[in-house]
């Protein structure tokens, strides 16, 4: 979350004049994250998370995900809830660009993952998984072994300029990945970018989900490997097999691992982590010196997908 376009108080209060949300007490932009213009809303009424969305997502892929948390909040995943304006729609205008409230969603994300984090996550996401199965509406997902080509054809020869070698490198990856890549298994819903900053607990559980705005459907098992990237590495770039287990053994206790997932876990993780960084790239080597939120490294994810090309098999996520 960041704030790349301001409000003043008269475009505010003619923007909220379209919901039945009590009056304004305060309007605190939120300064973390990357893709779109994020405030906490403070009513009479409650409190809220008012989004203007930005042009690196677009505009027709926001009823999906705006429709989708609805649909997940009423089936009990815990997520933030579209507020409906007076005219019944979630999706309203401000400042010129697209814009919804969404309900504040309790909680705080961990700083430090340990394995009981894990575990709670992998419930939490075979929850949200079985919950999204009856969502009528469809998206590819286009950060996808399909759409990698172009990702890497963005990048270049540039990506040198961050390790030598290295766009050789992820050529012959991207290759030998679309030559293994699964098919066939279980999909659905999934969020494709549940970080540790995704992610609320109270306490040591989850206590729910936000940024759904890479939800697409694909693979279940291409989620929990964005999963093993994003929680089971150590600041030195170790992997922590306990953590793995730790969320696989629990996702498998909510929703069965089906024939096929838990081997195709390896290529899956290899496949997430070229996805990010080939992204982390893209961002690192066109970053506006200006910008309002700097760049992640992608250097943590060349240390990731090299680590997953070495993997034997799902034994060293701590799984058979």
């Amino acid at each position: 979350m960041a704030v790349y376009t301001e409000i003043s108080d008269a475009d505010l209060a003619a923007f909220l004049a379209d919901y039945d949300i009590g009056e304004v007490v305060a309007c605190k932009g939120i300064a973390e994250g990357v893709e779109n213009s994020n405030f906490l809303l403070s009513t009479t009424v409650g409190t809220y998370i008012l989004t203007i969305y930005e042009k690196r997502v677009r505009s027709e892929d926001l009823p999906y995900f705006l429709n989708l948390m609805e649909h997940l909040a009423a089936r009990g995943v815990r997520c933030p809830t579209p507020i409906r304006g007076t005219d019944g729609e979630t999706l309203h205008e401000l400042n010129g660009k697209p814009a919804a409230i969404v309900s504040f969603l309790q909680g705080l994300c961990v700083k430090r993952v340990q394995p009981h984090h894990c575990r709670s996550l992998g419930g939490a996401l075979a929850r949200m998984h079985l919950a999204g199965q009856d969502f009528p509406m469809y998206r590819p997902n286009d950060l996808s072994v399909d759409g990698w080509p172009a990702l890497l054809d963005a990048v270049g020869e540039r990506a040198d300029e961050v390790a030598p070698g290295l766009y050789a490198e992820l050529r012959d990856e991207l290759a030998e990945l679309q030559s293994a890549w699964p098919r066939g298994l279980p999909e659905g819903v999934i969020h494709a970018d549940l970080f540790p900053d995704n992610v609320f607990f109270r306490g040591d559980e989850v206590s729910g989900f936000i940024d759904f705005y890479f939800a697409c459907n694909d693979l279940f098992a291409y989620d929990l490997a964005v999963c093993l990237n994003a929680w089971c590495f150590e600041p030195d770039d170790a992997f922590n097999a306990t953590k793995a287990r730790a969320l696989l053994s629990a996702y498998g206790e909510v929703r069965p691992f089906q024939p096929g997932e838990v081997e195709a876990l390896p290529v899956l993780a290899r496949g997430s982590a070229l996805r990010f960084l080939l992204t982390r790239l893209y961002d690192w080597l066109n970053h506006p010196p200006d910008a309002y939120v700097a760049p992640k490294d992608p250097r943590e994810y060349i240390h990731k997908l090299r680590f997953h090309r070495g993997v034997r098999g799902p034994g060293a996520y701590g799984v058979t």
